[in-house]
């Protein structure tokens, strides 16, 4: 049976990560571990490199050093911060002066944490990062029978479960933050895939695939565009 730790990071499980710190030895093995809960990590060397990467690709947690080349860590929040307010964000930084600090706090910053960064304590970050994705919730009603586990990616109808696979409980969880709101194909591409992008089969077979597990139409195609998440 798993710890408690185990299963409160198992929802990173079908999320993808991006990475920038400047220092090869210590990415290398911050890679590492974060490679053990995400199901993708990129790593960068620069701010200018994590904005170019944002803008090609969608993630759902950030982790920056503070001080690199070219933008720090500091700057290249201030500018993610003015389009994204919800991104979980994770700050590794040598310096610990209170300026740092207040600015941290006043970008919505995760957590701080000091370097040398350990593993348990990037562990315990983590953490914080799969509460906030999940709103503090273990459990998510989609509607009055149906309820969606975000750790397990389990869908729960009365006594029956299903397991959603790692595209479906993306997608889904995409669709629960973005409710009642018209979600292009683009948009889904660049959520699930980045700039790998397949046909509009692929989307359209995960949808048959989901729609089959809520059994029941919450999402609707809307024509040419994409589709609707629609909540009562």
């Amino acid at each position: 049976m798993k710890n408690n730790r185990v299963d409160l990071l198992d929802i990173l499980s079908d999320k993808k990560i991006l990475y920038a710190e400047d220092d090869e030895g210590i990415a290398k093995n911050t890679i590492e571990i974060l490679e053990f809960f995400f199901q993708k990590v990129i790593g960068v060397t620069n701010g200018e490199e994590a904005l170019k990467e944002l803008e090609n690709s969608s993630y759902d947690v950030l982790i920056f050093d503070v001080f690199m080349p070219k933008l720090d860590g500091i700057e290249t929040i201030k500018r993610i911060r003015k389009t994204n307010k919800k991104i979980p964000i994770i700050i590794i930084s040598a310096h610990t002066e209170q300026e740092y600090l207040w600015r941290a706090i006043e970008l919505k910053i995760t957590k701080y944490l000091p370097k040398p960064c350990y593993k348990d304590t990037l562990i315990e970050a983590l953490e914080a990062v799969s509460l906030e994705l999940a709103d503090n919730k273990t459990e998510i009603k989609l509607y009055k029978q149906c309820i969606y586990n975000p750790y397990t990616k389990t869908i729960h109808i009365n006594q029956k479960s299903n397991k959603l696979s790692m595209n479906e409980s993306r997608l889904l969880e995409y669709f629960i933050k973005h409710p009642n709101q018209v979600i292009s194909y683009n948009s889904i591409y660049n959520y699930i895939w980045g700039i790998d992008i397949p046909s509009k089969e692929a989307i359209k077979f995960i949808i048959k695939e989901l729609r089959k597990k809520i059994e029941k139409e919450m999402i609707e195609n809307v024509y040419s565009i994409g589709y609707i998440y629609k909540i009562v």
